[in-house]
């Protein structure tokens, strides 16, 4: 990533040694929450560790308000059939949304937050520098917003136990099973060594938008 694509006084982003827990980040400006909706939280469909990954978004959710973060919820459209097809009970946000200048909605029709969306603009009319990305599914959603976010230049904070998804089935005669906590982490670590991923939610802090 070069100077050109990192935001208008954005300092160089925290290159951690790889594997090396980060215990004390630096201050994020702004909390993306990706697709903590009912159908992947809640009942026969919810990722493993569920309730786990509720208490760390609830938490990072409730400083974020507190120190003045800008806080936005991605919400998925799901196909028509979909567990997340809009205004279906699945498709409902989990977390309890305070709407307001610091505090939005965006609703997205792909993986990735910024494609076709407001994502972008509202980042940037809130002279974001940095974020954290929480929520589901990793490999999909949450690392398709996160690489993008890394690409604008934004210094990008992923805690890795504040994201989950899906066991990854076995395909007979072709691969194993994968346990949905690997392909968590193993997803987190595609984005490079740019992004932050080896910090816990409760080490992730917050600040108003500018300061980071």
């Amino acid at each position: 990533m070069t100077d050109s694509t990192r935001p208008t006084g954005a300092p160089a982003p925290n290159t951690p040694v790889a594997g090396a827990p980060v215990a004390d980040p630096p201050p994020v400006d702004a909390l993306i929450v990706v697709d903590v909706q009912t159908a992947f939280v809640t009942g026969d469909g919810a990722v493993p560790g569920a309730e786990r990954l509720v208490d760390r978004t609830t938490d990072l959710i409730a400083r974020a308000r507190r120190d003045g973060a800008l806080v936005v919820h991605l919400q998925n459209d799901g196909p028509p059939g979909s567990e997340d097809e809009p205004h279906t009970p699945g498709w409902e946000l989990h977390h309890r949304v305070e709407p307001g200048p610091r505090e939005l909605v965006i609703r997205k029709p792909e993986d990735d937050g910024f494609r076709r969306t407001s994502l972008g603009g509202v980042l940037t009319g809130a002279g974001v520098r940095a974020v954290a990305v929480c929520g589901v599914m990793s490999e999909m959603c949450v690392q398709a917003t996160a690489r993008t976010a890394l690409a604008r230049g934004y210094r990008v904070v992923v805690p890795y136990d504040a994201h989950a998804t899906q066991d990854v089935p076995a395909v007979p005669g072709i691969a194993e099973a994968v346990p949905a906590a690997t392909v968590s982490r193993v997803a987190a670590y595609a984005l490079g060594s740019d992004a932050e991923v080896t910090a816990p939610a409760a080490a992730v802090t917050f600040t108003a938008p500018g300061r980071a």
